[in-house]
């Protein structure tokens, strides 16, 4: 416990709330929301107990609640509040917070209420969509400011897979009615960011479709060989950090030659870097996609 992040400085809070630092300390002095602590050095700070408080005043501001009747109001008599008011508006955001949160504390026990709870209404690819892909986009700039660490990253990025992958079990149980062609989803070598490839697999399945998911990391030799086994396949690829800008166009120039060579195979690729490719280096039988969800909206 003594290596979690329990103290958090204003910034912090400003990149965890998205409320100002600067609308923070007015709230403070003024209605005197939070108590923030003092280091050695009389710098100030505050606890993962203000973070969430701040969290749940953030929601019932966006819905319409003054700071100065917030600031009124009993600080247990908060959570309860936040709750009447997501159990007939949106919950996406304070979903959000909550998954932060058990982020910052490395709180299982939080990440898997919130998700159950949700889930009581919205299908998995909802709450993918809707609250994991908007956390995953923040930790990003989360990361870079140091608000986080590479452990939280992976600790919160660990949890998401756990629930694709209990999701995508489930559908590998259900018949598969689409056969036409098989799918067959991978990362190139050197690459090993597998969340987005994973529910590529995930949605591709609920779809009734065929698939054969290799990972992280495959060396061109094992794609080509899969060929020998399938015939009508579609290769998925999802590029996040290799190949590297520089690289791609070889990467696309060796599976023009070596495995998306004939009138049956097929490549989309996604990702990051799918958006950089130069269309005029494509081909008809290759396609990229900016986001997953505008290429599951076809299915």
């Amino acid at each position: 416990m003594n290596n979690i992040k329990n103290t958090f400085t204003i910034k912090d809070l400003e990149n965890l709330t998205g409320i100002k630092a600067h609308t923070i300390r007015i709230w403070e002095k003024r209605y005197n929301i939070l108590t923030p602590l003092r280091t050695d050095t009389n710098i100030r700070v505050y606890d993962a107990h203000s973070l969430q408080k701040l969290l749940n005043i953030n929601t019932l501001n966006s819905f319409g609640y003054k700071i100065s009747t917030i600031s009124k109001v009993a600080e247990e008599k908060l959570p309860a509040m936040v709750k009447e008011i997501l159990s007939s508006k949106t919950i996406d955001s304070h979903v959000l917070s909550n998954f932060k949160l058990a982020m910052m504390n490395f709180d299982v026990q939080l990440f898997l209420s919130t998700y159950e709870g949700v889930a009581k209404t919205k299908t998995f690819s909802y709450i993918f969509h809707n609250c994991f892909m908007q956390l995953l986009e923040e930790i990003g700039n989360l990361w870079q400011t140091g608000t986080i660490t590479p452990a939280h990253e992976h600790f919160i990025s660990n949890l998401i897979k756990q629930k694709i992958a209990v999701n995508t079990e489930a559908q590998q149980l259900a018949e598969v009615v689409r056969t036409d062609r098989v799918f067959v989803l991978y990362l190139p070598e050197g690459e090993i960011h597998e969340i987005g490839l994973m529910l590529l697999n995930y949605e591709l399945l609920r779809a009734g479709f065929r698939t054969v998911y290799l990972g992280e990391s495959v060396p061109l030799a094992d794609i080509r060989d899969i060929k020998k086994t399938f015939d009508n396949i579609t290769f998925v690829t999802y590029l996040t950090v290799e190949p590297t800008v520089a690289e791609i166009p070889y990467f696309i120039s060796r599976m023009k030659e070596s495995v998306v060579n004939d009138s049956t195979t097929q490549l989309l690729v996604f990702g990051r870097h799918a958006e950089v490719i130069n269309p005029l280096i494509l081909g008809a039988p290759i396609k990229t996609f900016s986001s997953i969800k505008s290429f599951t909206d076809t299915l």
